[in-house]
C-alpha cells in the first residue's frame, strides 16, 4: 500500500495521483517502488501509442533501479493513465532484466 505523508492510500488512488503528478511534471518528487516519480515519464514514449519505440538508456535506468514487483504491483492503473500494460510489463525484458512473476501479462 502507498503511503503518502503518513498517510496510507489505497494503491489504485496512490499510484495515480503519483503518476499523474509525475506524468504532469508535478513540483513536488515521491518516492515509488525505489525510483524519483518525477523520473517516470522518462519511459512514457515507450509504454504509450499504437507503435512505441524501444526504451531509451535513460528509461531502462530508471527501470533496473526500480522494484520491479513492486511497480509490477500496479498494473491495473496503466490504462486509466494513458499506459499500454503490455508494453509497460515488457519494459524490463526491453532493458535486459529478468521480469519479475507480477510483470507478466495476463
Amino acid at each position: 500500500m502507498a503511503r503518502i505523508g503518513g498517510k496510507a492510500l489505497v494503491p489504485y488512488e496512490g499510484v495515480a495521483v503519483i503518476l499523474l503528478i509525475a506524468l504532469v511534471g508535478g513540483a513536488k518528487a515521491t518516492a515509488i517502488c525505489n525510483i524519483d516519480s518525477t523520473k517516470l515519464n522518462q519511459c512514457l514514449p515507450a509504454v504509450s501509442g499504437q507503435s512505441p519505440p524501444p526504451p531509451t538508456k535513460r528509461c531502462c535506468s530508471i527501470v533496473r533501479r526500480a522494484n520491479l514487483p513492486c511497480l509490477c504491483s500496479y498494473k491495473s492503473v496503466l490504462p486509466a493513465l494513458g499506459i499500454n500494460p503490455v508494453y509497460a510489463l515488457a519494459l524490463p525484458k526491453k532493458c535486459g532484466l529478468k521480469a519479475p512473476p507480477e510483470c507478466r501479462v495476463g
